[in-house]
């Protein structure tokens, strides 16, 4: 395991960005392993909004408890162990003084570490502790607690756990790759494009989709052309989001009505808030997500 970026943004934001790349065997199943330590005063939150996702779990280390919502839901304190579901809706962060653990699951990876089905769960946080689905993966928060000062380790101990836990493969694997990739391919752009290319019935993929990815076909489609188009934009040197269009939107317009959909605001609200947290990860989380292809 190498830590892969780390990166001290500015000064006043308070927030050091650690991520972690796993072993080969496990990257097919999850995210990068994110560690974020955030060293501010008074009783003062950093603030950032996280686009739509697969599922997660995060973990407190130590410092204060963190706040996480759907964004515009009331924010309120969460548990050490904290999970959600995929998402189609934007997540409000907010940590104070803390050291915070998060990793996501891919399709494949909730298809083997995860129970029950990823739409029960969808656009939800839990504690993990009390929910059945995460409960494999529960130990991790002991491990991030043992030596916060030394991420570098916790990491380690981290990626052996993971490697290390029991596992189920499932019955469908083959097919939710499948469907993992066709929805990184910018060239299909409808629902007739996934039952071609994952080569089962419009029924079959609709209840794949629901059982593994959380979403409909149709929905799930959309979210990776906004995504795209978001991780088009982060990497663009002019900051236009005319030239970041992904090709399946009919206009900007178009484009905006997703942004409102998925984002609960204009694509300018966003670009003009801060991004103390996610600053230092859009580039490799957006490109996990398939989001810079095209």
């Amino acid at each position: 395991m190498g830590a892969i970026i780390s990166t001290k943004p500015e000064l006043h934001d308070g927030v050091e960005v650690r991520i972690y790349s796993l072993n080969p065997r496990l990257q097919n199943y999850f995210t990068a392993l994110y560690c974020f330590s955030v060293d501010i005063a008074d009783g003062r939150e950093v603030v950032d909004c996280h686009y739509p996702d697969w599922a997660g779990v995060h973990f407190l280390a130590e410092g204060e408890p963190h706040r996480v919502c759907l964004w515009g839901e009331t924010p309120r304190e969460r548990a050490p162990f904290t999970a959600n579901g995929p998402t189609s809706r934007a997540l409000s962060v907010r940590l104070q003084s803390s050291q915070f653990w998060s990793i996501g699951l891919n399709p494949i990876g909730w298809s083997r570490y995860a129970e029950g089905s990823a739409s029960d769960i969808a656009n939800t946080i839990v504690d993990g502790h009390d929910h059945a689905a995460f409960e494999r993966l529960a130990p991790i928060l002991e491990i991030a607690r043992e030596d916060p000062g030394d991420p570098d380790s916790t990491a380690r101990r981290m990626e052996d756990f993971l490697c290390n836990i029991r596992s189920t493969r499932s019955p469908h694997e083959e097919q939710v790759i499948a469907l993992h990739e066709a929805l990184r391919d910018p060239a299909i752009g409808d629902v007739e494009g996934l039952v071609e290319r994952v080569g089962v019935s419009r029924r079959t993929l609709e209840r794949l989709a629901s059982r593994y990815f959380g979403f409909s076909p149709k929905l799930l489609l959309r979210r990776q052309r906004f995504l795209r188009s978001l991780g088009k934009y982060t990497r663009s040197s002019d900051s236009n989001w005319s030239t970041s269009l992904d090709g399946h939107y009919v206009d900007q317009a178009h484009f905006v009505r997703d942004f409102r959909a998925f984002m609960g605001m204009t694509p300018s609200e966003y670009v003009q808030m801060p991004h103390p947290l996610l600053k230092g990860i859009f580039t490799p989380r957006l490109a996990e997500q398939g989001a810079h292809q095209g």
